[in-house]
């Protein structure tokens, strides 16, 4: 526990490495995968990645928020292990209602107050923001500054990612039939980032192939890095070997551009991989 009493929770779909997470005793309240069946399981509790990524040949489950009492059962148990207040880091809210019923949750909660951040972006990128979260806490910025700090570090973080296949994005209407059409027929991979104002989804670029689509992702994080003279980095994807050439190849163009502090290489979530699917590769880059 750090000497503040500060608990660092997130969900999960801010992919925060599980690692650093249990180093730093980081809180993470899971989203819900559901089947037809009635079935529904806390993502990274109950049921793995790997199993939700088996069962997409029978199905592609549905994703559901954490229900008001597990959020509140997570606070309750900070308190419990002697915190008295808490920074809850969410993923955007212009992509999912996290940040609002966790927010309700927070205002109802007595003699323990808790500063909700959105930082506008999903995956990986948002766990960049978890992790600085820790470090501030960690380095004794006091809980009424933690908001506005966290603020600015997720504005200076971004995130870009595109998938081989675009039926995941097609079913979950995160692009349009047309985009889906289009990108089908001529063998257009859209990278999608996230925009910095509403935390929503748009096309950074297109590119024609799928091994365009990866060097496209990589200028766009070497253009964005150019911004900041010291830079952290974040790559996800679920195929490890895949991940570890990205993370080289990253590494390398971007630090031409800036000095890389840091660079994380993870796996992705299974309530994100839902909307996606496995051939999901994400990057992020954050002004350190």
């Amino acid at each position: 526990m750090n000497e503040q009493r500060i608990a660092v929770i997130t969900d999960s779909g801010t992919d925060t490495p599980a690692a650093f997470a249990a180093a730093h005793d980081v809180r993470v309240v899971p989203l819900r995968i559901n089947y037809s069946d009635g079935s529904t399981y806390e993502n990274g509790v109950d049921i793995s990645v790997r199993e939700v990524v088996e069962r997409f040949a029978d199905e592609v489950p549905t994703t559901s928020l954490p229900s008001p009492l597990r959020i509140r059962e997570t606070f309750e148990a900070a308190r419990a292990s002697g915190y008295t207040s808490a920074v809850f880091v969410a993923i955007s809210s212009g992509l999912s209602a996290t940040y609002e019923t966790v927010s309700m949750v927070a205002r109802q909660m007595e003699d323990f107050p808790v500063v909700m951040v959105d930082t506008k972006s999903i995956g990986v990128a948002a766990g960049l923001v978890v992790m600085e979260a820790v470090r501030l806490v960690e380095s004794g910025t006091p809980l009424d500054a933690l908001g506005g700090r966290l603020a600015e570090v997720s504005a200076r973080t971004r995130v870009f990612f595109s998938v081989q296949k675009l039926d995941f994005l097609r079913r979950g209407g995160r692009i349009s039939e047309a985009v889906y059409r289009v990108g089908s027929v001529l063998n257009i991979k859209p990278v999608l980032m996230c925009d910095e104002h509403e935390g929503k989804y748009v096309i950074a670029k297109k590119a024609r192939g799928w091994q365009r689509a990866l060097d496209a992702q990589v200028k766009l994080v070497v253009e964005s890095a150019r911004q900041w003279r010291r830079v952290r980095l974040a790559v996800c994807t679920y195929d490890p070997a895949l991940r570890d050439d990205l993370a080289a190849r990253v590494r390398e163009h971007v630090g031409a551009v800036a000095e890389v502090v840091e660079l994380v290489s993870c796996g992705i979530s299974a309530d994100l991989l839902v909307h996606t699917g496995p051939t999901l590769v994400g990057m992020a880059v954050q002004g350190a």
